[in-house]
């Protein structure tokens, strides 16, 4: 019985490329998936992958990478769907049908689900029950008196730096706002809400604020788009003074009628609370 040669040992090679899927996401994509979780009403998850097996080379590094920012992508797209009120509370996502509409394995959708879930955009009451969660009244109240004092700061520095060209993107939003309200088209409306709030933020040059925000709205997104047909013109009413307010550059004035319009303009949300409450 003879020993093998290192010759022997070596001579299976590995290939010098690995093929790899082109996985793209097209508005197409995007608009589908939007589409499917508004219709999706239950949840199914594959079990967890094995780990890779053989030689650990460069190019499964270059695959962990890509992974990463496919899940990447379905948390932002799940993100958006949150915050613009594309999905309301008590609406379940299915894993499995979430990733066969992308093309992609159920890990990257997985990944992102479980960051919303640490998140707390997210609810897993078991592997086949994720949804999104109704709120607590005191949740609201806590949420609410923490955006006041934010969203104010964002108010007041955003009238103390916009230029024409920003008041001029801020009256288009509310200019389509009023117009999706009169239409009756909830979606849009919500999605112009949210821009409105955001675009402070982004006139402000708070990006570090940015961030806490986005947080706080993946979790009012769904809340306020459950009532905003019927909140009416409250829901948009209130950001007329905030306008104002930047025209004229008055700081204290735009943080006092955003303050206004997340109090008294939110008020249809907290009579929804109270009422589930009782419930």
């Amino acid at each position: 019985m003879h020993s093998r040669t290192a010759h022997d040992r070596d001579s299976v090679s590995a290939p010098d490329s690995c093929d790899k899927p082109d996985i793209t996401l097209t508005n197409y994509d995007a608009s589908y998936l939007l589409h499917f979780i508004l219709t999706s009403s239950s949840v199914t998850m594959w079990p967890l992958s094995p780990p890779p097996t053989g030689p650990q080379r460069m190019d499964y590094q270059l695959d962990a990478l890509e992974h990463d920012n496919l899940g990447s992508t379905v948390y932002q797209l799940l993100c958006k769907a949150l915050i613009q009120g594309r999905l309301q509370p008590g609406a379940r996502l299915k894993i499995r049908e979430l990733a066969e509409q992308l093309g992609t394995s159920v890990t990257p959708v997985r990944d992102a689900i479980l960051r919303l879930v640490q998140e707390q955009a997210l609810t897993m009451q078991s592997p086949r029950d994720i949804r999104v969660p109704y709120m607590t009244v005191e949740r609201y109240l806590e949420i609410r008196a923490i955006r006041i004092r934010l969203e104010g700061l964002a108010a007041e520095t955003a009238a103390q730096k916009a230029d024409a060209s920003a008041i001029a993107r801020l009256e288009d939003i509310v200019s389509r706002n009023a117009l999706a309200m009169t239409a009756q088209d909830t979606m849009l409306g919500c999605e112009l809400n949210q821009q409105f709030h955001f675009a402070l933020v982004d006139i402000a040059g708070l990006p570090f604020l940015q961030g806490i925000l986005y947080r706080i709205w993946l979790q009012m997104g769904p809340l306020i788009a459950a009532v905003y047909q019927q909140g009416g013109s409250d829901m948009i009413d209130y950001h007329y003074p905030v306008l104002a307010a930047i025209r004229t550059g008055d700081g204290p004035a735009a943080a006092a009628a955003i303050g206004d319009d997340i109090l008294h303009g939110g008020h249809s949300i907290l009579l929804h609370l109270q009422a589930r409450a009782q419930q």
